[in-house]
């Protein structure tokens, strides 16, 4: 019978002689579960497995039931390649020790020992405090790791235990603090380093929950999806932090049955998706506002779909490269494949077909040049822009014509899309 992954804790002091690595990774789940998150933190497990072992800084789950519970960890059992332990997040609730065990533990590796605290209700379980004491104590530990969700307090956020909390904590750490290399937590959805009471603390919650700014130094734009990794070098315990590719996780779309399928359905999506979009459209006309309120939301429910299916088998670029990546496309489209498919249908008299493809070709030239401009993204300067919704046309710059240049739809229908200042 195969071995699990998950380890649940049943005391409170484990002893690993051969680990020598653990990987660490901050809040996958808070957010909730969905194929994107959840991508993610699958990227994330496979980097991992270059260590001996994982721990899950907190926050597997966005609450702690039993469906939420069994999903995290069918996910975990299936995706990792080493040993899980899971530290206790806020969100972390309910039946957690039904599959994860002690929330306060020791793990004594073969060259650090890492000691996981309890503090998801902003408070340092006694339990925990004394387990810690006891450990610091103990000769053949040398390099201690203390782990815990919520940060203590810190330069950068404000979002942390009290600093009367963290002083139970450094009262207990004190006399053997020359042992103590580092301090690690999660809970904020970014990642910094800082010190506190002279010992490097490393916060770390990039492990599948939206990526969130911390402060105008450390912005959203700036960090990555991640995890990080401690080991031994030289005869020092070093970390480092491991960046995820916009292709994290590719395991799944190198099943081509598979691939084929999740292709049908995100095109049976989007186009459930437009059906209920222009039905919605049809019943506001007829000051139907309660049906066309209704096939919204259904139109949104089904892009939603389309985008978790897309999310498995979408292989992007790095994102800085992302934009120029679409260009090609929208000028194969206006160059050849719109052009000759209005010639086809000027041929065989279908006078409609004819006239969506040359507007749709009028819009994707216009694409083309914006995207060309957009791959310099951090000198992008359009604000405003203007889409045709009879037609698709794209228009920009601070004064729209009055009629759309290829259909004449009026100023009055445009949707307007303004881009939020910085």
């Amino acid at each position: 019978m195969e071995k699990n992954k998950i380890q649940k804790v049943m005391q409170p002091i484990i002893r690993l002689p051969q680990v020598n690595s653990m990987g660490v990774i901050g809040d996958p789940g808070c957010e909730g579960l969905g194929t994107y998150n959840m991508k993610v933190y699958a990227g994330t497990l496979e980097k991992s497995a270059q260590d001996d072992i994982t721990l899950i800084a907190g926050d597997l789950v966005p609450i702690g039931n039993v469906h939420y519970y069994e999903e995290i960890s069918n996910l975990t059992e299936i995706i990792a390649h080493n040993d899980v332990y899971v530290l206790r997040g806020n969100h972390d609730t309910g039946a957690y020790t039904d599959y994860f065990g002690e929330k306060n533990y020791a793990l004594l590796a073969g060259s650090f020992s890492v000691v996981v605290l309890d503090n998801a209700m902003r408070t340092f379980e006694q339990e925990g405090l004394d387990l810690l004491r006891q450990v610091l104590g103990m000769e053949e530990v040398k390099r201690v790791i203390i782990t815990f969700h919520i940060p203590v307090p810190n330069h950068y956020i404000k979002n942390s235990v009290s600093e009367e909390e963290f002083a139970r904590l450094k009262e207990v750490y004190g006399p053997w603090k020359e042992k103590v290399k580092y301090l690690l937590c999660g809970h904020v959805h970014s990642r910094f380093e800082d010190v506190v009471d002279d010992i490097p603390l490393i916060c770390t919650g990039g492990g599948g929950a939206l990526i969130e700014d911390v402060s105008e130094d450390i912005r959203a734009c700036d960090v990555e999806h991640h995890m990080v990794h401690f080991y031994m070098e030289e005869g020092e315990l070093r970390y480092r932090f491991d960046n995820l590719s916009e292709n994290c996780y590719s395991g799944e779309r190198k099943n081509p049955i598979l691939k084929e399928n999740l292709e049908r359905t995100v095109a049976a999506e989007l186009m459930a998706h437009l059906k209920y979009l222009t039905f919605a459209d049809r019943a506001r006309r007829r000051g139907m506002e309660k049906i066309a309120n209704l096939f919204e939301a259904l139109a949104s429910s089904e892009y939603h779909h389309a985008r978790n299916f897309y999310s498995v088998i979408e292989n992007p670029a790095p994102f800085g490269e992302s934009v120029e990546t679409f260009v090609p496309g929208e000028a194969f489209e206006h160059q050849r494949s719109y052009k000759m498919l209005e010639e086809y249908a000027q041929e065989k008299g279908a006078p409609l077909s004819r006239q969506a493809f040359s507007g749709a070709a009028a819009a994707e030239r216009v694409h083309e040049g914006l995207l060309r401009e957009a791959a310099d993204m951090e000198n992008f300067e359009k604000e405003t822009i203007y889409v045709c919704p009879i037609c698709g046309y794209v228009m920009t710059g601070e004064h729209a014509p009055e009629r759309c240049p290829v259909c004449g739809g009026p100023k009055r229908q445009y949707e307007v899309f303004e881009a939020k200042n910085d």
